[in-house]
C-alpha cells in the first residue's frame, strides 16, 4: 500500500472514530475447510487444541523440546491440534530441515498444526512507515513457514505508538499488506487482544474490518483485556464478554484462557459457561485453544483443569 493509500486510510478511520460510527465492511466468513475445521469432541460442537504457552517455562529452560510438542499434545494430553509459538523456535523460520521434522512428528502423533503464533517481529502498527514496512516484511518468513507446516494462519500482533487513531491507521495499512502476502498463501493473519488498543474490542474489530481483508482477523483471547497496566495491576480493563462479541464476527480461532481455579474446577476470571455461548451463538464451529497462564498449580495441572471445563461448560451452551 503507498503512502498516499495509508493517508487516505487514516482520514477515513480518524473521521470514522471521532464520529462514533464503526467502518463498515462485510464481515469475514468463518473457514469451515479441513484446515481449520474442528473434529468436535464427542458432544461437543469444538474441537479443544493446546497453544505451547501454555508450557512456556518447560520450553524456555529446555525442559521440553519445540519437535516434542505435538508428541506431548497427543500423549499427555489427548489433543489433537496445536498452536505453536514462535519464540521457541525463532531462527528455525526459514530451515526446511528442521521444519520438516516438525511437521512429522505431528503427522506422526495424529496432530493437527493449526497456527503459529508470531512475537518480536517488529510493530505492524507502527506510525513510521519504513518501521511498519519492517515489520511486515518480518512476517513473511513466518506464513511461508506456517504454510509448510500444515497451518491456517499465523498470529501477530496490533501494537504501535501514537494516539488511538494513528495506530488504528498504521495497523490497518500494516495488516493489510501482510494479509495480501498471506492471501497468496493461502493463510489468514489473526490478530489477538494483546494489551493497549488492542485489547479494546471495538478498535480491534474496526480495524479488521478496515483492512478489507477476507484472511485478515481476530483470535479473541478469554483473558487478554487490560488496556493499561501499572506496577500495581490493571488499571483500566475493558468488558471480557463484550469483547469477545464483538471480535468473534471475525475470529478464525478461539483461546481459552485461564488461570486460577475453585475447588469445583471453576475458572475465577471468567464465566465459561458464558463466554462459550457468545462464541458459539456468533456461529464458530472451529478449535478452542487452551492457553493456561495460572501459577497456583503446575501448568500441567492447569491444562488438565482448562479442558476438563472446556467440556463441562462447552455441553451446557
Amino acid at each position: 500500500m503507498q503512502r498516499r493509500k495509508f493517508l487516505q486510510t487514516a482520514g477515513i478511520l480518524t473521521a470514522a472514530t471521532l464520529a462514533g460510527c464503526t467502518p463498515t465492511a462485510e464481515k469475514n466468513t468463518i473457514s469451515t475447510s479441513p484446515a481449520t475445521a474442528a473434529a468436535p469432541e464427542g458432544d461437543l460442537w469444538f474441537d479443544i487444541s493446546l497453544a505451547q504457552w501454555s508450557l512456556n517455562k518447560a520450553f524456555f529452560s529446555g525442559e521440553l523440546d519445540n519437535l516434542d510438542f505435538a508428541k506431548v499434545a497427543r500423549d499427555t494430553y489427548g489433543l489433537g491440534g496445536i498452536e505453536y509459538v514462535n519464540q521457541f523456535f525463532p531462527d528455525k523460520a526459514g530451515d526446511q530441515a528442521y521444519l520438516g521434522q516438525l511437521k512429522q512428528r505431528a503427522e506422526d502423533n495424529g496432530v493437527r498444526s493449526l497456527l503459529i503464533m508470531v512475537d518480536r517481529e517488529g510493530s505492524l502498527g507502527a506510525t513510521d512507515e519504513t518501521e511498519r514496512t519492517a515489520a511486515v516484511e518480518n512476517h513473511y518468513k513466518w506464513v511461508d513457514a506456517a504454510k509448510y507446516l500444515g497451518c491456517h494462519s499465523i498470529r501477530v500482533n496490533a501494537a504501535g505508538e501514537g494516539t488511538r487513531e494513528e495506530v488504528a491507521a498504521a495497523a490497518t495499512d500494516g495488516l493489510a499488506r501482510l494479509s495480501e502476502y498471506g492471501q497468496q498463501a493461502g493463510l489468514n493473519i489473526i490478530v489477538e487482544n494483546h494489551g493497549s488498543y488492542s485489547s479494546d474490542g471495538k478498535w480491534l474489530s474496526d480495524v479488521i474490518a478496515a483492512t478489507g481483508m477476507d484472511n485478515c482477523g481476530t483470535l479473541p483471547d478469554f483473558g487478554n483485556f487490560c488496556i493499561q497496566r501499572t506496577a500495581d495491576g490493571c488499571a483500566d480493563e475493558y468488558d471480557r464478554y463484550k469483547g469477545v462479541k464483538e471480535m468473534m464476527p471475525y475470529a478464525k480461532a478461539v483461546s481459552a484462557k485461564t488461570h486460577d481455579f475453585d475447588p469445583d474446577g471453576t475458572e475465577t476470571h471468567t464465566d465459561y459457561q458464558r463466554m462459550l455461548k457468545i462464541v458459539k451463538d456468533a456461529g464458530y464451529r472451529g478449535w478452542v485453544g487452551i492457553e493456561y497462564e495460572g501459577s497456583s498449580m503446575t501448568p500441567e495441572a492447569g491444562i488438565r483443569a482448562t479442558i476438563e471445563l472446556l467440556r463441562r461448560a462447552g455441553s451446557m451452551v
